[in-house]
């Protein structure tokens, strides 16, 4: 799914700003909440990765338009420690509040070597890896997860399979010096949501400890970042009656570095291990080189910032959508 489109239109990181931004304005949502959602959107698309990024907008603005989220939140800290912080989303879409999460953690980590921040009553939060990386690019180690109220299998009268049982968002990021960030931004089921049918479920007897893993790893994320963050609360449900989109909670983490070990000393071990893998490993079948994770989107985001993004057939149709509805000029127009 996040592999280059073979077809597609280049565009510039500033005109899908502004395009972006526009669609949500015109969904509502004042200018800084507006362009805070939409910095993080064409950081994805500017990363590859196409899941996450610009072809959201849509989506979600149908949820502003549709009264599923608040346009107008009253995002802010509710309950507060030397060490954590909790955020009161106020039924709004994730990225605000998540902002505020990571924030409020990198500031606590920054005092007392770890932080702590949690929000609660808000819509997807997008890439977790958006709030781990302000924690790495802070000189800390971050983690952030989202989760939701999982456990009971929807009653939809179809079969769901243990092994594909839900997949949070879930990212850490380390800090690195010379060398890129080493940043694990995925979800904690082994295969995507769309890779389902007979071949895959022959996987499940084929390799059986990848999907056991991957059931632990959804069950953790989502106790810490829905059920820590507090989705299971009364208010929590009070919240959804008022914004229907607003069930889920996250968690970010940081470590301040510098507090337990000499920032440089462990940026160089980062980069150590970076340069050792790249050097010494064979790559991955498919691939031409042996590479820890975030190295791809690192290179990839210097690249389209410099050529431009290679926007897809499907990011084009959601952008006519969004656009056409809400009056807002394509940004490749």
């Amino acid at each position: 799914m996040n592999t280059p489109p073979e077809k597609f239109v280049r565009v510039t990181e500033d005109s899908l700003l502004a395009f972006s931004t526009g669609c949500f304005e015109e969904a509502g949502l004042d200018n800084t909440h507006a362009a805070l959602i939409s910095r993080y959107l064409v950081n994805s698309d500017l990363r590859g990765v196409r899941t996450h990024g610009t072809r959201a907008v849509n989506g979600y603005c149908k949820s502003f338009e549709a009264g599923s989220l608040n346009t107008r939140p009253n995002a802010r800290i509710i309950q507060e420690t030397a060490t954590a912080s909790i955020v009161d989303a106020d039924g709004t879409l994730g990225y605000l509040p998540m902002t505020m999460a990571a924030e409020q953690a990198i500031a606590k980590a920054k005092e007392v070597g770890l932080g702590i921040g949690l929000a609660r009553h808000h819509g997807h939060i997008g890439s977790a890896g958006h709030y781990a990386r302000m924690c790495s690019e802070a000189g800390c180690i971050g983690f952030c997860v989202q989760g939701r109220q999982q456990g009971k299998a929807p009653q939809d009268g179809r079969s769901h399979q243990l092994g594909y049982f839900g997949n949070p968002p879930i990212c850490f990021a380390i800090p690195g010096g010379d060398e890129p960030p080493i940043v694990l931004d995925a979800a904690t089921c082994i295969l995507a949501d769309y890779q389902r049918g007979p071949e895959f479920d022959a996987l499940l007897e084929m390799i059986p400890a990848a999907f056991f893993k991957s059931i632990g790893y959804t069950a953790i994320a989502s106790i810490i970042g829905g059920g820590l963050a507090g989705t299971s609360l009364p208010s929590s449900h009070e919240m959804k009656e008022q914004w229907p989109a607003s069930g889920a909670g996250g968690t970010v983490l940081a470590i301040h570095v510098d507090s337990v070990i000499p920032e440089d000393v462990f940026r160089a071990e980062s980069d150590r291990m970076v340069r050792d893998v790249r050097d010494t490993y064979e790559p991955m079948p498919g691939t031409d080189r042996a590479l820890l994770p975030g190295n791809i989107e690192h290179e990839r985001m210097a690249l389209h910032r410099e050529e431009g993004i290679p926007y897809g057939e499907m990011e084009q149709e959601s952008a006519r959508e969004v656009g056409e509805r809400l009056g807002v000029t394509l940004p490749w127009d």
